[in-house]
């Protein structure tokens, strides 16, 4: 279903030439209407045992540790391929010593991660585990990584998100690229459906109301622009963390819930205008 609803959003802005930010603040309205009608304005509980395990259930800490080989596994290659295409086209290739820090430093959070949730401590009844929610993000941020960085696909959005007339010029079917994206867009909201419904335990007609903020700035802050063009993967996987800990420390805080919309609207902002000083200096 979410594929489908991208689908429609990304002909609208691929083949009607309707405005994006048009056709997602209206989809927004449009499909939460639609919510409304489907629910009858009623919070819907989540009985089925596997659908709330996608939120809050924890894989075994065996499992963890395999991922965390292949995860690593997956960054020096990525790594390592990502050199290879550079000397192959010509282009200058990062040092041995840039190459090691680029693997070893996503590799130490990913061993430190999977330790931490591994850990029992003193309390040996203690329920260890990797997230399933976190599971689901490494493999979509590793085969999003691998899209847009080793990929003709990848590389096509680069360049539509660049400058569209050039790519156009150039023999690509923007068109096309951007009904796919909108399509993948629309594939991941459906599976972040899953998990925060799972997590939370319930479906109500308001689920998700301002994360869409919360996504922009994480993906600003990951060195995204606004403009297009740029941006990585990895980028908006930690935009995203440094947004979750602020938003989980100032809840531990107690801080206010006016002071965190002030904060976090702050935030956004200031990483746009960031992203536009650093435009104009370049």
């Amino acid at each position: 279903i979410g594929t489908a609803i991208g689908a429609v959003q990304g002909g609208l802005v691929a083949y009607a030439n309707i405005p994006a930010f048009i056709v997602t603040l209206g989809g927004m309205l449009a499909w939460s209407g639609v919510t409304l009608d489907l629910s009858d304005g009623a919070t819907i509980p989540v009985r089925l045992p596997f659908f709330r395990m996608l939120g809050v259930g924890l894989a075994a800490p065996a499992f963890g540790y395999a991922v965390a080989v292949a995860a690593i596994a997956a960054i020096v290659w990525l790594n390592l391929n990502r050199n290879r295409a550079r000397r192959r086209h010509g282009l200058d290739v990062p040092g041995l010593g840039a190459t090691a820090a680029r693997i070893a430093a996503p590799s130490l959070l990913v061993v430190s991660f999977i330790l931490m949730m591994n850990w029992r401590g003193d309390d040996p009844s203690r329920q260890v585990g990797v997230p399933l929610p976190v599971l689901v993000l490494l493999v979509v941020a590793v085969i999003g990584a691998f899209l847009t960085q080793n990929t003709t696909f990848g590389r096509y959005l680069y360049a539509i998100g660049g400058n569209p007339d050039a790519a156009r010029l150039s023999g690509i079917n923007i068109r096309r690229y951007i009904l796919a994206a909108y399509c993948v867009l629309g594939l991941l909201v459906g599976v972040a459906s899953l998990l925060h419904t799972g997590r939370v335990g319930s479906a109500s007609p308001d689920a998700g109301t301002l994360m869409e903020l919360d996504a922009i700035a994480a993906c600003v802050i990951g060195g995204t622009s606004l403009m297009g063009g740029r941006g990585t993967v990895s980028g908006a996987v930690v935009g995203a963390l440094i947004m979750a800990s602020l938003d989980n420390g100032m809840s531990l805080l107690n801080v206010e819930n006016y002071t965190q919309y002030i904060v976090k609207g702050a935030v956004l902002v200031a990483a746009v205008g960031f992203d536009m000083l650093g435009r104009r200096k370049s």
